[in-house]
């Protein structure tokens, strides 16, 4: 594909988006911003979200880690499932019931103002590093293959990314998010759907041989029995996708924003456990299609000289397999376009709904925007979106700098060390009355992370050849919640109110 029609799609891909931000902004105020004024469709949030869970992370990611990790992945998208029904029994419930915009105040009212800041933080953090790696990767792609054939610098290419994003997301917020990303959604299974289809037909498989040619290659596996060691033993896999889950979405204000602008706690649970059961067999698609994308390096050699000279260094990076082989191989201009909608769509689907996110905690939370009038409030949350804009701008700059070769595992690994306080926080605070004073708090949920870092970099020696994966999360909140009962004192009858 030539630069030239790269830059075309890309422009008209966002002047459709900008078209969707002008219909659902106009008359657009705080509340529509924050919560969508709480009415919107259920079925039309679920299938919104799955392009927001799924992201450029994975679109780009995912597929390049099945040479090594097989199908491993389906044992964490398990464990998502349970995490998903939790949130939507037990998490939402109590959102709704207190009627919140931020899900941290319930930090306010529970533990104390210490508490509730240092939550929200973790929470910004957590996201800020979260949405920066998943931004990041898709600039990079675009890099590659467009911009520096036009001599553009990487830095342009991620101003023109985060301003592109704050302009159709500056003044509708959530409720503009909603349906951009049903529209991103969209695009990312089709380019999902097409790229499966055409793969196939290249290698002159029938739909019903894919997974017969995948295990024949040795990549099929999805339980890992046999090392109770490794990072992905299974049940490290299925427990650590449960508290992905309720770490990365149930108590994370981005994910949750979108739930609660569903008129109704019964549409927000029906929202939560039908997207949860798409969003696996969509996982399911995805790891297909890594197998697929690695059959075809194997036939195609000179496919895969081209997608190894892509990384400076020579070697095999995963993150670029997909887009070599779908805008370097000889699958035809469509599987091109189809791919760059669906990177596009994953990518800004998880970014702008982030960047919302991120502009409600620092209004909300640490601006406090709600005690003034409305036009001080409108005009303090659009500075509260500039300045979280910038924040993300520069955090993307960072991460160039540092970079490794699997940004999928490394921003569950991050997302271990910031979510697991918070997830603990919630836990302790909704199964427990007891009460704790709020000036321990910050010091346990530092600590925790600190001591738990320590451990992981030094788990073989320590542990006789043990590895952590995603379970650390969980082992995380879990410690958080034991010092939090160590700390407290007599059982209190908690009276919930905003």
């Amino acid at each position: 594909m030539s630069k030239e029609l790269i830059l075309s799609i890309l422009v008209v891909y966002f002047l459709v988006l900008l078209g969707i931000s002008y219909l659902t902004s106009r008359k657009a105020d705080n509340e529509t911003f924050f919560t969508g004024n709480r009415n919107n469709k259920w079925y039309l949030v679920a299938f919104g979200m799955i392009g927001a869970s799924m992201s450029g992370v994975t679109f780009i990611s995912l597929p390049g880690t099945i040479e090594n990790s097989h199908f491993t992945y389906l044992q964490m998208a398990l464990g998502y499932i349970i995490g998903y029904v939790i949130i939507a029994f037990v998490l939402l419930p109590l959102y709704y019931r207190l009627n919140l915009t931020s899900i941290y105040s319930y930090l306010k009212d529970r533990f104390g103002p210490i508490t509730y800041k240092m939550g929200a933080g973790f929470f910004i953090v957590s996201r800020l590093i979260g949405a920066s790696l998943r931004m990041y990767l898709v600039v990079i792609v675009l890099q590659r293959f467009v911009f520096d054939q036009m001599n553009i610098p990487f830095e342009i290419t991620v101003i023109i990314s985060i301003l592109l994003i704050w302009v159709y997301t500056f003044r509708g917020g959530i409720k503009t998010i909603i349906w951009t990303d049903t529209l991103q959604t969209l695009f990312m299974l089709i380019a999902l759907g097409l790229s499966i289809y055409f793969i196939s037909d290249s290698l002159s498989l029938s739909l019903d041989a894919i997974y017969g040619s995948i295990k024949d290659a040795g990549m099929a596996d999805v339980f890992q029995t046999t090392d109770p060691q490794a990072g992905n033993y299974w049940i490290k896999g299925i427990l650590g996708g449960m508290f992905i889950t309720l770490g990365m979405t149930g108590v994370d204000q981005d994910m949750m924003q979108k739930n609660l602008t569903c008129r109704s706690l019964g549409e927000a649970k029906k929202n939560m456990l039908s997207f949860s059961v798409v969003l696996f067999f969509v996982n399911v698609l995805f790891v297909v299609l890594g197998g697929l994308l690695y059959l075809y390096i194997d036939a195609n050699p000179e496919i895969g000289n081209i997608w190894r000279g892509l990384d400076e260094t020579g070697k095999a990076d995963g993150d670029l397999l997909f887009a070599a082989i779908a805008l370097k191989g000889t699958l035809g201009v469509a599987v091109g376009i189809f791919f760059l909608l669906g990177l596009i769509a994953a990518a800004y689907s998880s970014a702008d709904s982030a960047l919302t996110a991120l502009t409600t905690s620092l209004a909300i939370d640490f601006m406090n925007i709600e005690q003034y009038d409305k036009p001080t409030q409108e005009r303090k949350r659009r500075w509260a979106h500039v300045i979280m804009s910038i924040a993300l701008l520069l955090t993307i700059l960072i991460f160039k700098e540092v970079k490794s070769d699997k940004v999928i595992w490394e921003l569950f690994s991050a997302a271990n060390y910031t979510y697991g306080p918070l997830l603990g926080l919630f836990l302790f605070g909704i199964l427990s009355k007891r009460r704790v004073h709020d000036i321990f708090t910050p010091f346990i949920c530092f600590v925790v992370p600190a001591i738990l870092f320590v451990i992981n970099k030094y788990s073989a020696e320590l542990f006789d050849g043990y590895h952590f994966g995603s379970e650390m999360l969980g082992i995380n909140a879990l410690l958080v919640i034991a010092l939090l009962w160590i700390f407290s004192t007599e059982s209190v009858r908690f009276k919930e109110n905003n």
